[in-house]
């Protein structure tokens, strides 16, 4: 079982948060995501999250289908929001991300996008979190733990 919550990964994510608007060419989100070293961008229109745009999106709806990047808007590619709750537990989440078969998961409180997590985020949660239960397990067995004098 998986302990944690989505608050907890956005907690140590940076607070910058890059989007793109609909009406924008998949040129320009691309051009955004390998600026930012990045893999997917929240499409947003007023504030409103309408869904998210990604390096596979790009793959597959515009280079594959011999679309041109700098022709093709944003909105035309678009794939809607599969979206999660900052209150959301690590185990939600990947089980989102595993059964939509996305690795980019918008996390909106209300109506107001706040964050935006990848599998590779939840990856390194889950490998620091076990890493530190093995640190405490080994603590414990030695007999350098809390309370042991």
């Amino acid at each position: 079982m998986i302990h944690g919550i989505i608050n907890e990964i956005l907690a140590h994510k940076p607070e910058e948060l890059w989007s793109i608007q609909p009406e924008a060419t998949v040129f320009e989100a691309i051009e955004i995501m390998a600026t930012h070293n990045i893999g997917a961008l929240p499409v947003l229109s007023g504030g409103k999250l309408l869904g998210i745009i990604s390096e596979r999106d790009y793959t597959r709806k515009v280079a594959l289908k011999g679309k041109s990047s700098k022709e093709t808007r944003v909105r035309e590619i678009l794939a809607p929001p599969v979206i999660a709750s900052p209150s959301d537990t690590i185990e939600e989440c990947m089980r989102l991300m595993t059964t939509h078969r996305v690795r980019h998961l918008p996390i909106v409180q209300g109506d107001e996008l706040i964050g935006l997590v990848s599998i590779g985020d939840l990856v390194n949660w889950i490998i620091n979190a076990q890493t530190s239960t093995i640190h405490q397990l080994e603590s414990y067995i030695s007999g350098h733990y809390p309370g042991a004098d």
